[in-house]
């Protein structure tokens, strides 16, 4: 049986500041470039993944409206991250304090990037939520594995595709470019691949407590209607 009134359950508000949580240190983590092996990737890629594992539950027991509220406040929270970084940067750095080149490299974060961050995210995760959804309808709720996986790929494929032109097009080798969007999409879901028993785990977990499996019927996917919750 779903839950179909406009309150929010503490295992929902535990997910949701986790998110919020993941994409803030996943934003500040993309400033810095690692190599492993012969592997080029963002340090984002730490995090940034368990954002999209948190989508999927919250779409698979919440349904897309709450999935809708969490994705907008998650880009509320970056977005105030970056504009606070910024008031930081502007402020007079004391004369004895040494830490200002490193500071404004983490913080000021070109408009860019910032730009390509947000974007990214919105629409990624969005996708994300909206596959998942529709799989669930389609699937009358079974093969979760495989929606988790299909809706990963897709989100972070788009999240890839839209990122790393924006915030590195004309600054890093075109080969590059792409050989980082191919390979972070698919690590990502890699990542989500083999976290995947703790993820189903999870998922079973909050739908016996809180006693919602919403599916979602006759609703608007509209990405602007936050307050249908």
């Amino acid at each position: 049986m779903s839950k179909s009134n406009n309150t929010v359950s503490v295992s929902f508000m535990i997910l949701g500041i986790l998110f919020c949580v993941c994409l803030v240190a996943a934003n500040l983590l993309e400033s810095k470039v690692v190599q492993i092996g012969q592997l080029t990737v963002t340090a984002g890629l730490v995090v940034f993944p368990i954002s999209y594992i948190i989508n999927d539950c919250i779409a698979e027991v919440w349904g897309f409206k709450k999935a809708r509220l969490i994705i907008w406040m998650g880009f509320l929270m970056n977005f105030l991250v970056v504009l606070l970084g910024q008031i930081a940067i502007i402020l007079p750095a004391a004369p004895f304090w040494k830490g200002e080149e490193g500071f404004n490299f983490v913080f000021g974060m070109a408009p860019r990037i910032a730009a390509a961050s947000l974007l990214a995210f919105l629409v990624g995760s969005f996708l994300n939520a909206f596959v998942m959804s529709k799989m669930k309808k389609a699937s009358n709720g079974k093969h979760f594995s495989i929606r988790a996986i299909a809706s990963t790929l897709v989100g972070e494929s788009a999240d890839s595709l839209i990122f790393f032109p924006i915030a590195f097009g004309g600054l890093i080798p075109m080969d590059e470019l792409l050989k980082m969007m191919l390979i972070q999409a698919i690590l990502k879901t890699l990542y989500e691949v083999i976290i995947l028993p703790v993820t189903i785990k999870v998922v079973n977990y909050i739908k016996k407590v809180d006693g919602s499996d919403v599916f979602d019927d006759n609703i608007s996917y509209n990405v602007l209607k936050v307050k249908e919750i």
